[in-house]
């Protein structure tokens, strides 16, 4: 495993997706930064973390042996890979809100983002960047954040964790390469944050609603039930669960 270590870049994820571009990476390639002046994170969010107290490091997978149509199975991977490692480091109350939110006790310790390449309609390689929360302390402006150090009581040693995120992934990797599909997708669903609860949504327009989470169709989307019943399919930018 070839591992990258900077003292401080705009993104983890520009980096290796720069590199994939002049050079052939090696599946499992990982870029790790102590400093991030750009993190990224879902629909063009900013990813914050204070300086050497956080992980923020992208993973190059070599994802060519699944179909353009499978691709959230990705996303599903990175999800239980991070949530299985926590739990060994004993974190409590995990869970998974949709797509690949990290929660402990409601509050978000990991964030996700996937960038795929694709050639010729088929993805050739995915980058996966991962934030998560581990010895910060402070969020003042970011109420709904925490950190492993925050809901344990405990400093973590940065290498440690990676490392346990890694071998994960590899594990949830050898399952998307075996076609462990339903597999995942319980595994998953088993974990998603207010599954079965009454949530409060907003959709594209602004608009809110109620509903229950009922799981993810086989295209990833999340499925709600709303009034009267009816369940619907939504994709990642046309619902919010709000808090």
């Amino acid at each position: 495993m070839r591992i990258i270590k900077l003292d401080a870049i705009d993104s983890t994820n520009s980096y290796l997706k720069q590199l994939s571009a002049i050079e052939v990476v090696e599946d499992g390639t990982v870029v790790v930064a102590n400093f991030q002046t750009q993190g990224r994170g879902q629909m063009g969010t900013q990813w914050r973390a204070q300086e050497a107290k956080n992980l923020t490091f992208s993973v190059f997978k070599e994802v060519s042996f699944l179909d353009i149509q499978q691709h959230h199975y990705i996303s599903i991977a990175v999800s239980l890979a991070i949530f299985k490692a926590l739990q060994r480091f004993q974190i409590k109350k995990l869970k998974v809100k949709w797509p690949n939110d990290i929660l402990s006790d409601d509050k978000k310790l990991a964030g996700v983002l996937i960038e795929n390449v694709i050639k010729q309609t088929q993805i050739s390689g995915s980058v996966i960047g991962i934030g998560l929360n581990v010895n910060q302390t402070d969020f003042k402006e970011l109420p709904n954040a925490s950190s492993l150090r925050l809901v344990s009581g405990h400093i973590f040693d940065l290498n440690e964790v990676l490392q346990a995120i890694l071998n994960q992934l590899d594990i949830y990797f050898k399952l998307l390469k075996q076609g462990q599909f339903d597999q995942l997708k319980v595994s998953y669903e088993k974990q998603l944050f207010r599954k079965n609860k009454p949530s409060t949504f907003r959709d594209a327009e602004g608009a809110m609603f109620m509903g229950y989470i009922l799981g993810i169709s086989e295209s990833g989307n999340i499925q709600v039930t709303v009034e009267g019943g009816i369940t619907k399919s939504f994709a990642l930018k046309e619902i919010t669960l709000l808090y």
